[in-house]
């Protein structure tokens, strides 16, 4: 028998994959796309996913943040703060590439999310660093797709190819770079509220496992935040900012990310 979440799944991918393919061709073919019927669209897929998501993370008993149910979240939320974006700035392209990392991290929830990493105690303090940090993630989840897509762009400004697919696409390419200076700023003050909260919530550093994923997190912290000094003071930016940026995350992910994968997926702790 077909359960009710899998049929949500099924009907939140076909909603994904509707949005993806009418934003994809309405900019392949330079016209303007449809902003509400669009957000319609993803908006059914954030609906949908939200309520995958909160069968595996809300129980009786506390909330579930087992790893893959974590990285949905975070995708959801990404997507759901682009869309929000999108509705003041020019970052619609954005969601090229952004759609399909939500319907990816939609199916590793739903297909791979285990029931035993609850949180049962609650704390303000603990609440509001869990909070700051997945939206840390998805500000930055965010900027690393903006680099991802400036690289491709800026590629093929400088190979000068006659097929440019993401110049045409994408706004130009110093807007682009100051939206992913502005979400970079937006992702460091967060991550630096997450840390800063998380000193004050955490009881044991090392018996709770916490110390090479506040390590990693430090790490990327300081990169991000010597990108921004190097940014205004020395006008770095290019592909320096994208390689910074990138590099980053990944920090950022295998420390957190990384880490529960490890600790839940193969020490089964």
């Amino acid at each position: 028998m077909i359960s009710l979440p899998l049929v949500y799944t099924i009907l939140a991918l076909i909603a994904y994959t509707s949005s993806f393919w009418y934003l994809f061709i309405r900019l392949m073919s330079k016209r303007t796309p449809n902003l509400w019927c669009y957000g319609l669209m993803v908006g059914l897929g954030l609906v949908l996913h939200a309520t995958v998501l909160s069968q595996d993370m809300l129980t009786s008993i506390g909330v579930n943040y087992d790893v893959f149910n974590l990285m949905s979240f975070t995708s959801g939320l990404m997507l759901a703060l682009s869309l929000i974006l999108s509705l003041i700035r020019p970052i619609l392209p954005l969601n090229l590439i952004g759609t399909p990392v939500a319907a990816f991290g939609l199916i590793l929830g739903f297909a791979f999310s285990q029931p035993n990493q609850i949180i049962e105690q609650h704390s303000f303090g603990l609440d509001l660093h869990i909070i700051l940090s997945l939206s840390a993630y998805a500000v930055l989840l965010m900027a690393t797709i903006h680099a991802v897509l400036l690289w491709f762009q800026d590629r093929e400004l400088k190979k000068k190819q006659k097929r440019r697919i993401w110049v045409n696409l994408l706004p130009p390419f110093q807007v682009m770079e100051s939206l992913l200076f502005d979400l970079i700023i937006t992702g460091f003050g967060l991550l630096t509220a997450a840390l800063l909260f998380g000193f004050f919530t955490i009881d044991n550093f090392f018996a709770q496992h916490l110390a090479h994923k506040t390590a990693f997190s430090i790490i990327s912290w300081f990169l991000y935040g010597a990108l921004l000094i190097g940014h205004y003071k020395f006008g770095w930016r290019g592909r320096k900012a994208i390689r910074f940026t990138i590099t980053g995350f990944v920090l950022l992910a295998i420390g957190f990310m990384g880490s529960k994968f490890v600790l839940e997926m193969i020490l089964g702790r």
